[in-house]
C-alpha cells in the first residue's frame, strides 16, 4: 500500500538545511559582543556611553559589514542556486553547497585578523545561500500536496531551532577568555553541514528533475520510493503521467530565461515572480532578524542585565511559536495567516515604539514592556511568515521556470537582509554619525508591518491543498481575492472535499 511517509522524511531531513542557516544567524549577534571576540578584532573603546558595557568594540561600520557580508554572499549564492539545481539536480546542488559552506566556517574559526573573518563570512554565506534556493524547492517537488505546506515550513522551524542553539552555546562560552569563546560556536557548524551533505547521499532525486531531464526511468522509481511503493503502481504512473505532461505543456512555449520570468502571458508570470520577491523582501522588513541579528546588543544598550538569556528566551518563543504554523498552514491556509501575522505584528511593534517613547527605554516598566512584546512579535512572525514565505515561493512557479524564479525570490529575502544588517547598526546605536533611534525603530518596522498586511491582501492567492500543477491552474483562472472563495465553490459544487475533486 503507498504511503507518504518516505516523501514526508524526506523533506523533514532536507529542512536542516534551515538549521545552518539559523545557527549561523544567531551566532553572530552574539559572537560580535564576546569580550574575547572583541579584543582579537575591536579595538579600545571610546564611547563614555558604552565603555561601562565592553571596554572592547567595534565601530558601527565594522559591526555593519560583519553582520550583513553574510548576506551578501548569500544573495549571490541563491541566484547561482538556479544553475546548480538545474544543471546538476536538487540533491548534488545540496551536498555542493553543503561543501562551500564548510570552507566557509574554515576561514572564519581559524581567521587571525578581521580581513580573513570577513572572507570566511562570504564563503559561508554563499552555501548558506545556494541551500536556501535549494531545499524549498527540492522540499517542495518530493512531498504530497496534502501536507506540503507543514514539509516546507519545517525548513523555517529548524531556522528557529539553529537560531535557538545558537544562543544557547553563545551563551555558555561568552565568558571564556580567550578564542574559544568564539571558535567553538562558530566551528561546530562543520559538523553541521558535514551531517547535511553526508545524509543527502542517500536521499532519491526529485522527481520533476529527471523529468525535466527526460529521464523517465529514474523519475518512476523517484516517485515510487517517494510513495513508498513499486514502480507498477497506478499512483506512481498516474502521478508521473501528470507531471510529465504539465512539462510537456511548458515546453510548447519555448526555451525559457530569466527574462521570461518578466513577461506576464497566460501563465501570469509576471506576476507570480514580483509575488515571490516581494513576500521574501516584506518578510525581511518585518524587522524580526533585527533582533536576531543585533537583540543581544540592543538590549544591552537598553540596560537589561543578562542580555545573552534574553537573548536565549526570544529564540525559545521563536521555535515553539513555529509548531502552530506548521499545523494551521495546512488547516487554516497561507493567506489567512499572513494576514493575522502582519497585522499582530504591527500592534506588537507599535506599542513597544510607543510606550519606549513614551517612557524611555531605560525605564524599568518599559523594559518589561519592551521583552514581553517583543515575544508576542516573534511568536506571530514564527507561526506566519516566517514559515509561509518559503512555503509559497516553493509552489506558485511553473516548473520549467521554478529554479530561476525560486532564486531570484530568495535573492530578494537577501538582498533585504543584507541592506537591514547594513542599515540597523547606523539606525539604532548612538554616536556620531548614527540616528540614534534605540526602540524608536520599531515604528519604522510597524509601518513595514502594515505594509505586509496590505500586500498580502490584494496580491497572495490562497494555495492550500492544491498539488504543484493545479497552483498553476489556479493562478491563471482566479485572483488573490476570489481564491479562497474559488476553491470553496469546487467543493460546494461538487459536495464533496476539495482534496478529491481536484484529484486527477
Amino acid at each position: 500500500m503507498p504511503s507518504a511517509v518516505p516523501a514526508i522524511l524526506v523533506g523533514v531531513f532536507a529542512s536542516f538545511g534551515g538549521f545552518l542557516f539559523g545557527y549561523d544567524t544567531g551566532t553572530i549577534s552574539g559572537v560580535i559582543a564576546m569580550p574575547a571576540w572583541l579584543i582579537q578584532f575591536g579595538s579600545i573603546n571610546t564611547d563614555p556611553t558604552t565603555m561601562a558595557v565592553s571596554p572592547y568594540a567595534i565601530s558601527s561600520s565594522i559591526e555593519a559589514l560583519v553582520v550583513s557580508i553574510l548576506s551578501l554572499g548569500e544573495f549571490s549564492g541563491a541566484l547561482l542556486g538556479a544553475y546548480l539545481a538545474d544543471a546538476y539536480g536538487r540533491r548534488l546542488g545540496l551536498i555542493v553547497s553543503c561543501l562551500v559552506f564548510c570552507v566557509g566556517v574554515a576561514f572564519q574559526t581559524a581567521a587571525w585578523e578581521l580581513a580573513m573573518f570577513v572572507v570566511g563570512r562570504i564563503v559561508a554565506g554563499l552555501g548558506v545561500g545556494l541551500i536556501s534556493a535549494i531545499v524549498p524547492m527540492y522540499q517542495s517537488e518530493c512531498s504530497p500536496k496534502w501536507i506540503r505546506g507543514a514539509v516546507v515550513s519545517c525548513y523555517q522551524w529548524t531556522i528557529t531551532i539553529g537560531l535557538l542553539i545558537a544562543s544557547v552555546v553563545n551563551n555558555a562560552t561568552s565568558k571564556i577568555e580567550n578564542a574559544s569563546a568564539y571558535r567553538i560556536p562558530i566551528g561546530i557548524q562543520i559538523a553541521f553541514g558535514v551531517f547535511l551533505g553526508a545524509g543527502m547521499i542517500f536521499m532519491p532525486e526529485s522527481p520533476r528533475w529527471y523529468i525535466k531531464k527526460g529521464d523517465k526511468e529514474r523519475a518512476i522509481k523517484s516517485l515510487a520510493y517517494l510513495n513508498g511503493t513499486d514502480i507498477n503502481d497506478e499512483i506512481v504512473i498516474n502521478e508521473y503521467q501528470t507531471i510529465y505532461d504539465n512539462f510537456e505543456h511548458e515546453k510548447t512555449l519555448g526555451n525559457v530565461s530569466y527574462a521570461d520570468c518578466f513577461k506576464q502571458g497566460k501563465s501570469k508570470m509576471l506576476y507570480r515572480t514580483m509575488m515571490g520577491i516581494w513576500l521574501q523582501a516584506f518578510q525581511q522588513l518585518t524587522g524580526v532578524n533585527f533582533i536576531f541579528y543585533y537583540g543581544t546588543t540592543f538590549f544591552q544598550r537598553s540596560g537589561i542585565s543578562n542580555a545573552f538569556l534574553i537573548s536565549v528566551i526570544t529564540n525559545v518563543v521563536n521555535v515553539v511559536s513555529t509548531l502552530p504554523g506548521i499545523w494551521g498552514v495546512e488547516k487554516i491556509g497561507r493567506r489567512r495567516l499572513l494576514l493575522i501575522g502582519a497585522a499582530g505584528m504591527c500592534i506588537c511593534e507599535f506599542i513597544v515604539a510607543i510606550v519606549a517613547a513614551a517612557v524611555g527605554a531605560s525605564n524599568a516598566s518599559a523594559q518589561i514592556v519592551l521583552i514581553v512584546f517583543v515575544c508576542i512579535y516573534i511568536f506571530f512572525f514564527a507561526s506566519t511568515w516566517g514559515p509561509i514565505a518559503w512555503v509559497i515561493v516553493g509552489e506558485i512557479y511553473p516548473l520549467n521556470v521554478r529554479s530561476k524564479a525560486m532564486s531570484m525570490a530568495t535573492a530578494s529575502n537577501w538582498f533585504w537582509n543584507f541592506i537591514i544588517g547594513l542599515i540597523t547598526p547606523f539606525m539604532v546605536n548612538s554616536g556620531a554619525g548614527n540616528a540614534n533611534l534605540g526602540s524608536n525603530v520599531f515604528f519604522i518596522w510597524g509601518t513595514t508591518c502594515a505594509m505586509c498586511f496590505v500586500f498580502v491582501y490584494f496580491f497572495v492567492p490562497e494555495t492550500k491543498g492544491l498539488s504543484l500543477e493545479q497552483i498553476d491552474e489556479l493562478i491563471e483562472n482566479t485572483t488573490p481575492r476570489e481564491s479562497t472563495k474559488y476553491i470553496k465553490n469546487l467543493k460546494e459544487n461538487s459536495g464533496a472535499d476539495v482534496e478529491r475533486i481536484l484529484k486527477d
